[in-house]
C-alpha cells in the first residue's frame, strides 16, 4: 500500500512523477498529495484548476513488432506527472536514466516534458526510418509485379499481388498511427510553449526549435504515407492492366471463332436441298470460308492495333 507520506519521500523534490495505469495505489496516493485527477478517457484533453491533461499516443518499435500505447501528461505549476501504461516505454525510461545522473538537464516539470517530447519524437522518427527501409525492401516485389511476371515467368494472379497489398496496407497504417503520434506531440508543444510564459526566452527558443523538430517528423512520415499510397496505386494499376489484357485475349479469341461458329451452325441445320453438298469442290470451299471467316477479323484487329 502507497501512502502519501511515501509519496512525499519519493518525489517531493523532483521535477518528474511517474506513475503507472496499472498501480492504482500510487495513483491514488499521487491524486491525494499532488491533487492530479487523471480523466478516465485516456484519449481525451482535459483540464481543472491545477493541470492540463494532455493525452500521446505513441507508436513504438519492440523487436518486429510496433505498438501504440498512450501517455497522459499533467502539465501544471509543479512537477511534471506522467500517466504511463503497465509496458514501460523506452523513450520515457532512456530519460529517467539521464535525469538520475544529471538531475540539472532537467529544473522544472516543464523542462521534464520537453525533454520527454524530444524523446518521444525521436522515437517516432525511428519508426518512420523503418518504414522507409521496408518500403526500399518491398521495391523488388513491386517491380516483379508490375513487370507482369513472376520468377519463373509465370504470369501474375491476384494471389500473388494478395501478400504485396497485405504488407503495403499495414505500412500504411502504421505511418497513419505515427502522423497522429506527431499530431499529438505538436499539441502538447503548443501546451508547454503557452506555460513557459515570453520572459523565459531561452525555454521558447528550445520549445519552438522542438516544435520545427515535431513537424520535420511529421513531414518524413506524410512523404512516407504518400510513397506507400502510390506503390498501393502502381500495384492496383499494374493488376487491373493485366485483367484487361485477360478480357481482351479472350475478346479477340471470340471475335475470331465466332464467324467459323456461325458458318458450322449453318451446315448443321436439316435443310432438304443444300446444293453446294453436290458440288465436287464443295467442302474445300466451304473450309475456305470457314477460314476467311477467321482470319477477316483477326486482320482487322492486327491492323488496329488491339493485339498490342
Amino acid at each position: 500500500m502507497v501512502t502519501m507520506e511515501q509519496v512525499e519521500t519519493t518525489v517531493a523534490e523532483k521535477v518528474w512523477v511517474r506513475l503507472s495505469a496499472d498501480d492504482k495505489d500510487a495513483v491514488a496516493a499521487a491524486r491525494r498529495h499532488w491533487k492530479a485527477n487523471f480523466p478516465a478517457a485516456t484519449e481525451e484533453l482535459s483540464e481543472d484548476d491545477l493541470y492540463y491533461y494532455l493525452p500521446v499516443t505513441l507508436t513504438l518499435r519492440l523487436g518486429d513488432e510496433f505498438h501504440a500505447e498512450t501517455v497522459i501528461f499533467a502539465l501544471g505549476d509543479g512537477p511534471l506527472i506522467t500517466l504511463e501504461p503497465a509496458r514501460k516505454l523506452a523513450p520515457l525510461d532512456r530519460f529517467a536514466q539521464r535525469l538520475a545522473s544529471s538531475p540539472d538537464i532537467a529544473k522544472s516539470g516543464k523542462d521534464a516534458m520537453r525533454a520527454i517530447l524530444r524523446a518521444m519524437n525521436l522515437a517516432s522518427d525511428q519508426v518512420v526510418e523503418a518504414v522507409s527501409i521496408s518500403l526500399e525492401s518491398m521495391n523488388d516485389d513491386i517491380l516483379r509485379l508490375t513487370g507482369g511476371r513472376d520468377e519463373k515467368g509465370r504470369e501474375i494472379g491476384v494471389s500473388d499481388v494478395y501478400e504485396t497489398m497485405q504488407r503495403l496496407n499495414e505500412v500504411e497504417e502504421l505511418i497513419a498511427r505515427v502522423q497522429e503520434s506527431q499530431l499529438d506531440l505538436a499539441r502538447c508543444a503548443r501546451y508547454l510553449k503557452t506555460e513557459v510564459g515570453t520572459r523565459d526566452t531561452e525555454s521558447r527558443a528550445e520549445i519552438e526549435n522542438l516544435q520545427a523538430d515535431i513537424q520535420g517528423v511529421k513531414e518524413h512520415a506524410t512523404f512516407e504515407h504518400e510513397k506507400a499510397r502510390y506503390l498501393q496505386q502502381s500495384v492496383m494499376t499494374s493488376l487491373g492492366v493485366k485483367q484487361n489484357q485477360i478480357v481482351k485475349v479472350f475478346t479477340i479469341i471470340t471475335a475470331v471463332f465466332l464467324p467459323p461458329t456461325l458458318v458450322a451452325t449453318f451446315y448443321g441445320m436439316n435443310f432438304a436441298v443444300m446444293p453446294e453438298l453436290s458440288w465436287r469442290w464443295g467442302f474445300t470451299v466451304t473450309i475456305a470460308m470457314t477460314l476467311a471467316a477467321a482470319l477477316l477479323p483477326l486482320i482487322y484487329i492486327r491492323r488496329k492495333g488491339w493485339l498490342r
